[in-house]
């Protein structure tokens, strides 16, 4: 795909996932493409952690179920969920978060988590971004150490239906403006 409209319109949410194993090399192209995702002060400041070993997926999966208001019971059929762990920025960014009063490692993050996304939809594949999630419970299910943050999952696999839906979104003139905030 080489028109990048062309494929932010392909991109969508997927929450059914066919039980095709998706394969190692794309996996590897997505990180690949995290590896190359731009950060503030090039600090990179994230470890993404595939999750890929069934019993353990599926650990996560129930970890990442919200039985009150019935969230993300998809991710028990995804064949592999990818943990995003915030990293510490190095020492150029960390003065620029305290002088700049912004949090640039969770902008970064979510630069990072786009470009896997992608990535991942130029491969065939669907994913999801989760933020609701048992932190405590899937960083020792991980052995993400106390001190990191686990920002987000990613279920990633083959979509069950490859049906692109429409997008509900703001019009042009509602999200944005030239030269003035209106």
């Amino acid at each position: 795909m080489t028109d990048f409209l062309e494929l932010v319109k392909k991109r969508q949410s997927v929450r059914k996932y066919s039980a095709q194993e998706v394969e190692e090399e794309k996996i590897n192209r997505c990180i690949e493409a995290v590896r190359l995702a731009p950060s503030a002060c090039n600090a990179q400041p994230w470890k993404f952690i595939i999750v890929d070993n069934p019993e353990l997926k599926l650990k996560v999966a129930e970890a990442s179920e919200s039985n009150v208001l019935g969230f993300n019971k998809f991710t028990k059929n995804c064949p592999v969920i990818i943990a995003v762990v915030r990293e510490a920025p190095n020492i150029t960014s960390r003065l620029g978060m305290i002088i700049k009063d912004k949090p640039y490692p969770i902008m970064d993050v979510g630069i990072a988590v786009s470009h896997f996304c992608l990535q991942a939809a130029t491969e065939g594949l669907g994913t999801c971004i989760i933020g609701w999630f048992n932190e405590k419970k899937i960083k020792k299910l991980l052995n993400i150490p106390k001190t990191k943050r686990l920002d987000l999952l990613i279920s990633v696999g083959y979509a069950a239906d490859e049906t692109i839906l429409p997008k509900q979104r703001k019009n042009m003139e509602q999200m944005s403006a030239r030269n003035v905030y209106k």
